[in-house]
């Protein structure tokens, strides 16, 4: 094999040398003419040539072959030059001097907006981030570097998974879309990630509060909308290497990604590739279930993982339409904290310790495929957009195969498994009959077909078919007073299917005899769901501030797992079951936004009200299973109130300040745990943090060092069995700066990073493994470069 190898490599090496002894690299540098300064984004242009100028104002144009060529340079706001250039083994570099064209232009009306216009006039609480911010605060996953976002917060699961929480509110209440398509997974489960790449993002857009009348059933407590990539600049190719490592779990990353455009098609790709091992804690024993488990070298055994990412798009812009499909897959493979997993670990004879890189049982492997279809099509007033999507999401939980009650010892390691296909088509169109409204009308539909497997059984086979048909409207009652206003109607079917335990169990009879039975753990059931979303909103702008005010009500299908569970999550290591009697969740919420801001300072409120007429959750009751406490899905009526604040200012030109805080207090108002909270409530929390950028030095451009500083308060509030979580307060640093080491080549965009700075041993209220006393990870140093070429 080795021989085979080496003589394809060797024949690939010839052949490049034959060729590259007839092709030859154009280089060069395009200046503005007064003032000798590099012009970026020139078009460099000839016969089967083209290339576009840096930043740097340099330009290379690969494989040209010998002769003479001639090339044209040009700019906007420059007139034209052509050169030609003799090509071979001596030729020099180009230096192209263009001169400032003065153009007279008529008068031109402007009828567009901006962005932030846009935004202004949009009455929902909303907030964009931006590539620049996701790069510079970076973490482990796409939501954990969108936690420093106010009213943002996640539920992790080790170092590398999380899920997102808006306003205390996650799981299937908040909606995740990339690329139009509401991402479909597992995401009941309060172990099971976010899969997606977050180095293939750009654009963030947050919802907070009900968005249920755009997004359907899930979105009651907010969105997080992942926006499509920036289409090509025109007959460009450009692409950039992402390089990331952390000393707290030893982790090294690469991701690579390119995008082109030739005229009217254009293409993007990339890889990803993330390996781990255990991350480290700040103690070295963990006390669970008065079991005391320690730690060898505060490493939390058996946390390591690896994760493999490709995405690839292809598409098409004309003036009426524009086309992309989008093909994209993660593959993830990550151990769970053995100790957490039961008490099986007491009796293992795996050695977890033998290794920080190990993945040993129990673990889980996801794979998420994904295509999307995204088209816009323009007529005349009307701008129609079309989205197509199909996710597969396979999930495989294996454990040591640890009998438990009748159940005898499992064939295997493969726990569960769980294989999702969902299918997906949004169409929408938005039309201005006047210059004052501007209405969007759509339907969303999308059909679920979800299969286990696996020797531990916890929710069942299903199909689910939903479909949402739904308008509204910005109408513009005066140019700095817009209101907002949309009606939804949604409809869902479930199918569930019947499951049977693979063993028999043994049943005492009334009459002394004994039986020996299949148990049946879930039957055959169709339920159908439907009712109404509506939201009504204002927007005013008056001078440098924007008030907001908007009233939505929302509600959300029961799923599969709170309507059909019925068995051990040992995870948890618990039993659960779930209701065929719940009722669909109901939300009022009521939203408040104002927002002030100016070149120097900036300040910003988001109180809201939320009423659940029925909440959804899973209680823990006082009744037992094969020794395991019963946890079963139950309703009740919800009050919530809370927001965030927010305010920054510029101080000595260089130096940023920034401070947020933010608050909810929930409180159920019946059913069994009346006058209690909701789980995973988070506490009062403040950030703090200041920026200064200094004067560029040696090759250190725009070098900026940034501290941020949480303050979190104790949390108090709690539903048995949670534990009340001390108080705590963590400092990170950071220091970002471009390197141009060369002056020809485009700048490298380096980050270092100390999180933790002092170890401090703390636990996050909304972290899975809070439950089962695992503080967050000790101090980490990362550093992480983006190189583009």
């Amino acid at each position: 094999m080795i021989h085979k190898v080496l003589s394809a490599w060797l024949f690939f090496s010839l052949c490049s040398m034959v060729f590259a002894q007839d092709s030859f690299q154009i280089k060069g540098l395009v200046i503005n003419a007064k003032t000798l300064q590099p012009i970026e984004g020139a078009n460099v242009i000839g016969k089967g040539l083209f290339s576009i100028s840096s930043s740097t104002g340099t330009f290379t144009i690969e494989n040209v072959a010998r002769g003479t060529r001639s090339l044209t340079i040009s700019h906007i706001g420059y007139s034209s030059n052509m050169v030609t250039i003799k090509v071979g083994p001596k030729m020099d570099s180009l230096t192209v001097a263009l001169k400032e064209s003065a153009t007279q232009l008529q008068e031109v009306e402007v009828n567009g907006k901006s962005k932030k216009r846009q935004n202004q006039e949009y009455a929902a609480v909303t907030h964009t981030v931006s590539k620049d911010f996701l790069d510079k605060n970076r973490e482990n996953s796409l939501m954990q570097t969108l936690k420093n976002i106010p009213g943002v917060s996640t539920i992790n699961i080790g170092s590398g998974q999380s899920k997102p929480v808006i306003r205390g509110l996650g799981f299937n209440r908040v909606v995740v879309v990339q690329n139009g398509i509401k991402h479909e997974a597992q995401q009941w489960g309060n172990d099971h990630g976010l899969e997606i790449d977050q180095y293939g993002v750009e654009t963030v857009k947050i919802i907070k509060g009900p968005a249920s009348l755009q997004y359907g059933s899930d979105a009651i407590a907010g969105v997080v909308d992942i926006q499509a990539l920036k289409l090509p600049l025109q007959n460009s190719l450009k692409g950039e290497l992402n390089l990331l490592g952390e000393n707290n779990n030893d982790l090294f990353g690469v991701s690579a990604g390119i995008q082109a455009r030739k005229n009217k098609w254009f293409y993007r790709g990339r890889l990803t590739y993330r390996d781990f091992g255990d991350y480290k804690v700040p103690t070295d024993k963990i006390n669970y279930e008065n079991y005391v488990f320690e730690l060898h070298d505060n490493n939390l055994r058996n946390t390591a993982g690896r994760e493999a990412d490709a995405s690839f798009g292809i598409g098409y812009i004309s003036d009426n339409i524009k086309s992309e499909t989008t093909f994209s897959n993660v593959n993830a493979k990550n151990g769970f904290f053995a100790n957490a997993h039961g008490l099986e670990v007491r009796s293992s004879s795996i050695d977890y310790d033998n290794s920080n890189r190990d993945i040993d049982l129990p673990y889980h492997k996801v794979n998420h495929f994904k295509i999307t279809n995204n088209t816009s099509i323009a007529i005349g007033e009307h701008h129609l957009q079309l989205d197509l999507g199909y996710q597969n999401n396979h999930r495989e939980e294996l454990s040591e195969p640890v009998p438990h009650g009748y159940m005898p010892t499992p064939p295997d390691s493969k726990e569960r498994i769980f294989d999702k296909n969902t299918y997906a088509l949004n169409i929408r169109d938005s039309f201005s009959p006047n210059e004052r409204h501007d209405l969007t009308t759509g339907v969303n539909l999308e059909y679920q077909d979800n299969n286990i497997g696996g020797w531990g059984f916890l929710i069942p086979a299903y199909n689910r078919f939903t479909i949402g048909v739904f308008a509204y409207d910005q109408f513009e009652l005066h140019k700095d007073l817009h209101l907002l206003g949309g009606l939804r109607y949604d409809y869902g079917v479930l199918d569930s299917k019947s499951y049977y335990d693979w063993y028999p169990t043994t049943v005492n009879n009334s009459d002394g005899s004994t039986s020996y039975i299949y148990m049946q753990r879930a039957q055959n059931k169709t339920l159908d769901f439907g009712n109404i979303s509506a939201s009504l909103g204002l927007s005013y702008i008056h001078n440098t501030t924007t008030y907001k005010i908007n009233l939505g009500k929302s509600f959300r299908m029961p799923l599969a797992n709170e309507l059909a569970s019925d068995g051990v999550n040992y995870h948890m290591y618990r039993y659960e079951r779930g209701n065929l009697d719940l009722d669909p969740e109901s939300s009022y919420q009521l939203d408040l936004d104002i927002d002030h801001t100016t070149a120097a300072f900036s300040f910003g409120a988001s109180p809201f009200v939320n009423l659940f007429e029925n909440y959804i959750y899973l209680n823990p009751t006082s009744n037992y299973y094969e020794t395991l406490q019963i946890y079963e899905y139950t309703q009740s009526q919800v009050f919530r109130v809370g927001g965030e604040i927010r305010a920054s200012t510029t101080v000595l030109k260089n130096l940023q300040l920034n401070a947020s805080a933010e608050y909810v207090y929930s409180r159920q108002t019946s059913g069994p745990k009346k006058d209690f909270t909701l789980p995973f409530s988070p506490p009062l929390s403040g950030l703090f943090s200041a920026s200064y950028q200094f004067k560029n030095f040696l090759f250190f451009g725009e070098p900026e060092v940034k501290a941020n500083y949480r303050i979190t308060a104790a949390q108090n509030e709690i539903v048995p069995p949670e534990e009340v979580t001390q108080g705590y307060q963590v400092l990170n640093m950071a220091f970002s700066s471009k390197l141009s080491p060369f002056k020809s080549s485009m700048p490298v965009e380096m980050r270092v990073k100390l999180n933790n700075v002092f170890n401090t041993h703390y636990y996050d209220h909304s972290s899975f493994y809070r439950l089962i006393d695992v503080p967050e990870p000790g101090r980490n140093l990362s550093i992480s470069l983006t190189v583009p070429f």
